[in-house]
């Protein structure tokens, strides 16, 4: 079976979050089953000079972006068993940022027809097109609408995978002349226009064979008005065509076994060397260096989807609590300034960190024994489970695939791999992170048990792999 796994983004080239660590993980485990896949991203400037100068050129043509013919090269690379192809276009991917510029709706229209333009060229026509979010969701609606006449790409079956489906690629209807050199004829009908513009999420739901969401949870909830940014009837619609499969982590980047970013390494049977890395990370960040003092980890972009907003309102009512918190992460310059000004009025309790750190990270992950994951909305979400792999249990709202990873305390059997709360105002935040400091504090024991079975905890990429696989099989 052969597959094209397409993204935006991909881990260790570059990303920006949850999706690169997926393309990067997922293809490897694929292989490892016996799957000939291959993955395809745009040859972005952040790739690093190492990587780069170990590319070689295959092929190059042009693509027609409406009336203009644009270069594109193809270049390949063999890292870690897996051949990467890039699609190179320095005047669309040398650029300081990924996402965000004025012309991303022709910058991935280009991407998006070069992927399918390449398939004959470096002789790889898949079986199927594993597609991620809406930078690649609009190649199902190509392959049927502007390339049904190539008649070797008539058995291809594509998947798309929705990791946020708040963003959707959504363009005026003149892209469709413009960049794809296609008629309105699909907008005309309402097939791909959402609230009189060009949606590409919609497209990929409409057009491809199967539908994926990065966790269960996530699946039914996108089919609600409260978490389907508009597209909830459709994705009922198109119900029978979607199913959650959780993500994993790549268990070769996070162990705490082997983690070249921690001093000291450990396992669930040895918990006490990881009192060792609590103590570093104290040291490193400026922190009174107590093992008796709860330590609450933060690692995250600084946004309202976050949950910020309700931690901030409980910060001075935490802070009045014997902990120590530790905050890394970037984002709203709002948030930035309300945390520094508690990281300047707690110097003894708090260690705000804006910026990022990919070692302090790891550190953070290693060294906490909490860790605070308050977010609005979570289609999976991979920190909870990075944390929990190194024994820090998880404070999460219950959504998304926090709901689907964390099994929150019960204090009558014992169970769990963190703690929950349900209701998203602050209060209840702050109730259940007195829950876990108060047993940080009252019952070693019992939190020493969460910790091994949230250590015990199987994320790694193989289950979800299978499942994956079973899906290709499926729409083959």
């Amino acid at each position: 079976m052969k597959v094209l796994f397409c993204t935006s983004e991909c881990s260790p080239f570059f990303k920006t979050g949850g999706l690169g660590d997926v393309a990067g993980a997922l293809p490897k485990e694929l292989k490892e089953k016996g799957i000939d896949v291959r993955v395809v991203l745009p040859f972005s400037s952040k790739i690093s000079e190492e990587l780069r100068n170990q590319c070689e050129d295959i092929y190059e043509f042009t693509v027609g972006v409406g009336w203009r013919r644009q270069y594109c090269g193809v270049k390949l690379l063999h890292h870690n068993s897996i051949d990467y192809y890039f699609i190179d276009n320095e005047y669309y991917f040398n650029r300081p940022n990924i996402y965000g510029d004025f012309d991303d709706g022709e910058k991935f229209a280009f991407f998006q027809m070069a992927i399918i333009e390449m398939l004959e060229k470096v002789d790889f026509v898949p079986d199927v097109m594993h597609l991620n979010d809406h930078h690649t969701a609009m190649i199902p609606f190509l392959l049927k609408e502007k390339y049904n006449w190539i008649e070797s790409y008539s058995h291809i079956k594509t998947i798309l995978t929705i990791h946020n489906l708040e963003f959707q690629g959504v363009y005026g209807k003149e892209i469709l002349p413009e960049l794809f050199g296609l008629g309105y004829d699909r907008y005309d009908d309402g097939t791909i226009r959402f609230h009189d513009a060009v949606n590409f999420m919609k497209a990929g739901i409409l057009y491809s064979a199967k539908v994926t969401t990065v966790s269960p949870n996530y699946a039914n909830e996108i089919q609600t008005p409260e978490f389907g940014f508009g597209l909830d009837p459709i994705l009922r619609m198109e119900s029978h065509k979607l199913c959650g499969i959780l993500n994993g982590i790549d268990y070769e980047v996070f162990n705490p076994e082997t983690d070249p970013k921690l001093n000291h390494h450990y396992n669930s049977d040895s918990l006490e060397i990881k009192k060792l890395n609590k103590a570093d990370l104290q040291e490193r960040v400026g922190l009174p260096v107590r093992d008796d003092v709860p330590l609450i980890g933060l690692v995250s972009r600084l946004t309202y989807q976050k949950g910020f907003h309700i931690l901030l309102a409980e910060m001075e009512n935490l802070l009045q609590f014997d902990v120590q918190v530790v905050l890394l992460g970037t984002g709203d310059p709002m948030f930035e300034s309300q945390f520094e000004y508690f990281g300047h009025k707690y110097p003894e309790k708090t260690s705000i960190n804006i910026s990022f750190d990919e070692t302090l990270a790891q550190q953070i992950y290693a060294g906490s024994d909490v860790f605070l994951m308050p977010s609005a909305t979570e289609p999976c979400g991979l920190s909870q489970m990075m944390a929990m792999r190194y024994g820090t249990l998880p404070i999460v709202h219950e959504v998304g695939g926090l709901k689907d990873s964390v099994i929150p305390y019960n204090p009558i059997t014992g169970e769990g791999t963190g703690f929950g709360f349900s209701n998203f105002e602050s209060y209840f935040l702050m109730e259940v992170i007195k829950k876990a400091i108060f047993l940080y504090i009252d019952d070693k024991v019992a939190f020493e048990k969460l910790m091994k079975q949230a250590m015990n905890t199987d994320f790694s990429w193989s289950h979800s792999c299978e499942q994956y696989i079973a899906l290709y099989n499926e729409v083959i």
